[in-house]
C-alpha cells in the first residue's frame, strides 16, 4: 500500500505534489497549536489558518500564541515555513522534475505487477492502447521500444521503458517476471525476414526471464511460425495471412459487403473464446448447445474436433467428449 502511494505521489503533476506537501506540514503545525493552546486557537481551522499565514510569512497577527510552548511551536513553524519546507519543496521539485525527465526517457524501472507488456511502438500498438483505454481503463501497461528517445504517451496511460527487448536488463526494467501478458509486435520498418528474427529473439529473451508468462508474438512470414512457437510464443499472430485473406474476399466478393470493415467493427467490440465442452453438453446437438449460449448473450460459432476447426457445423451434429467450443462474446463485461 505504501509503495503504491509513493508511486502515485511521484506520478501526479509536480504542482500538486508541492501543494500536498505544504498542506501536510501546515496541517501538522496547525493541529499541534490547536491542542497546545485551545483558548487562543479554539478550532482546528484556526490553527490551520495560523499555520498557513505564519508559514507563508504573511503574518496577519489575528492569532498569536501566548504560552512559551506555543511560541516555541511558532518558531519551529517559521523555520519550517521559511527554511525546512522551502528547502524540501525545492528538493522535491528538482528531484521530481529529474525523475519525470528520466521517466520520459524510459530510464525508470517499472515496480508494479500483473501488467501487460507491449513490445514495439507502431500503429498497431497505438490502436491496441486505444482499445485498452476504452475497455480496460484500469489496466497497467508497460511499453518497451528501442527506437524511441522519448515517451510517446500523449493521451495514453502507460509506463515507458527505452531499450532493446532482447536484452535481460531491458526486460527486467519492464518487470517481466511479474507481468501478466507480453505482446511482441513486428517491426515493419525492417525487411520481413529480419523483423521476424527480431521478434523471435525477443520471444526467447522474454521466455528466459519468465518461463510462465503468456506471450503473443506477431510474425510476418509463414515459415517462421514454427520457430516462434519453439521460441516460446503461446500465440502467433499471423498478420500477413490475415490481411491476404481479407484482400482475397474483397477482390472476389459477389455481394456489396466490405469484409475488412465488418471484421474490424466486430473485433473492436467482441472477442473469440475457446471452451472445453461441458460434461452436461456431451451428446447434445450443436443447435441445443447454441441455444444455451444465446440465453447468456453469447454466440456459438463452431467447434474444434481433433484439431479440425468446424465453423457453423450442421445443427444436428452431436457434440462429443474432447470437443472445444468457439464462442463469440462481448468485450464489455
Amino acid at each position: 500500500m505504501l509503495q503504491m502511494l509513493f508511486r502515485w505521489y511521484f506520478q501526479i503533476p509536480i504542482y500538486l505534489r508541492l501543494l500536498l506537501t505544504v498542506i501536510f506540514f501546515m496541517f501538522l503545525f496547525g493541529s499541534v497549536m490547536h491542542f497546545v493552546e485551545p483558548v487562543n486557537f479554539p478550532s482546528l481551522f484556526d490553527g490551520l489558518w495560523w499555520a498557513f499565514v505564519t508559514g507563508s510569512t504573511v503574518g496577519y497577527g489575528d492569532f498569536v500564541p501566548n504560552s512559551i510552548l506555543g511560541k516555541v511551536i511558532g518558531i519551529l513553524m517559521i523555520l519550517a515555513g521559511g527554511g525546512i519546507v522551502t528547502y524540501y519543496m525545492v528538493t522535491v521539485a528538482s528531484g521530481a522534475v529529474e525523475r519525470e525527465k528520466e521517466m520520459d526517457k524510459g530510464n525508470v524501472a517499472y515496480k508494479g505487477k500483473d501488467h501487460v507488456v507491449l513490445i514495439g511502438w507502431n500503429e498497431r500498438s497505438r490502436q491496441l492502447l486505444n482499445m485498452i483505454n476504452d475497455f480496460k481503463p484500469t489496466e497497467e501497461v508497460v511499453l518497451v521500444d528501442h527506437s524511441l528517445s522519448k515517451s510517446p504517451k500523449h493521451h495514453y496511460h502507460f509506463h515507458f521503458v527505452q531499450g532493446d527487448a532482447s536484452l535481460d536488463n531491458t526486460l527486467k526494467k519492464a518487470n517481466i517476471p511479474e507481468a501478466r501478458h507480453v505482446i511482441i509486435t513486428s517491426d515493419q520498418s525492417r525487411p520481413e525476414k529480419q523483423a521476424d528474427q527480431l521478434a523471435i529473439l525477443s520471444t526467447i529473451a522474454v521466455r528466459g526471464v519468465n518461463p510462465e508468462v503468456p506471450i503473443s508474438t506477431e510474425i510476418l512470414t509463414k515459415n517462421q511460425i514454427p520457430n516462434a512457437e519453439r521460441a516460446g510464443a503461446n500465440t502467433v499472430i499471423r498478420s500477413n495471412d490475415f490481411m491476404s485473406t481479407l484482400f482475397f474476399h474483397e477482390v472476389y466478393r459477389a455481394q456489396p459487403v466490405k469484409p475488412f470493415d465488418i471484421m474490424l467493427e466486430q473485433l473492436a467490440s467482441q472477442q473469440y473464446n475457446q471452451h472445453e465442452l461441458p460434461e452436461e453438453q456431451v451428446g447434445r446437438t450443436f443447435l441445443e448447445c447454441s441455444n444455451d449460449y444465446v440465453k447468456k448473450d453469447e454466440l456459438l460459432l463452431g467447434i474444434i474436433r481433433k484439431g479440425d476447426v468446424l465453423i457453423n457445423p450442421p445443427f444436428q451434429m452431436d457434440l462429443e467428449i474432447g470437443d472445444q467450443l468457439i464462442v463469440l462474446v462481448s468485450l464489455r463485461e
